[in-house]
């Protein structure tokens, strides 16, 4: 009976797998992709050099590829990415009220910009509050979509959060496409 006892935490252990990963690059895309314990979500990136998408759990706080970076602190989500991967679609998600998603789009030259929120979350409280231009000027508040022109060559920043204005839930996941 003893020995019974001894030998299921080492069957326990020898049955536990690390999560597999697995990488298939292509011409022009990168494919990563891990398969999730129980423990914990799995993030993967499928990106395409036409309309990118990048999808991401909340514990994602690496580089995903070059250029794109996810950092959070204090209830704001920072995301950086090379404006030279345009167009791409970025998936995201609240977990706590009052967060905010800052997506900074670096070295951005065209004359505009076009954006759009999109979720499957009913009653969800979400808008594109701010943009910031690459002269520094802030200008909005806006709604799910925003185009507007942009003068100037730099970084710009599209400022997502719940609207002061509405009610509705702050917690979902949702994607930002970008133009």
């Amino acid at each position: 009976m003893r020995k019974s006892l001894l030998l299921i935490p080492l069957i326990i252990i020898s049955c536990k797998k690390d999560p597999n990963i697995t990488e298939m690059p292509s011409k022009d895309s990168v494919a990563v992709s891990e398969m999730p314990d129980a423990a914990s979500k799995a993030d993967s990136v499928a990106l395409k050099k036409k309309d990118s998408i990048i999808n991401n759990a909340p514990a994602t706080k690496e580089v995903l590829r070059k250029g794109v970076m996810r950092n959070e602190k204090a209830g704001q989500i920072i995301r950086t990415a090379d404006a030279s991967q345009l167009p791409f679609t970025l998936g995201e998600e609240f977990t706590e009220d009052g967060q905010e998603l800052v997506l900074k789009l670096t070295h951005y030259d065209k004359a505009d910009i076009k954006a759009k929120i999109s979720t499957k979350e009913k009653d969800f409280n979400i808008r594109f509050n701010q943009i910031k231009l690459p002269n520094g000027d802030y200008d909005g508040p806006f709604g799910r979509e925003i185009t507007h022109e942009i003068s100037g060559k730099g970084e710009v920043w599209l400022i997502i959060g719940k609207s002061n204005m509405a009610s509705g839930n702050t917690k979902g996941s949702f994607t930002v496409s970008v133009d």
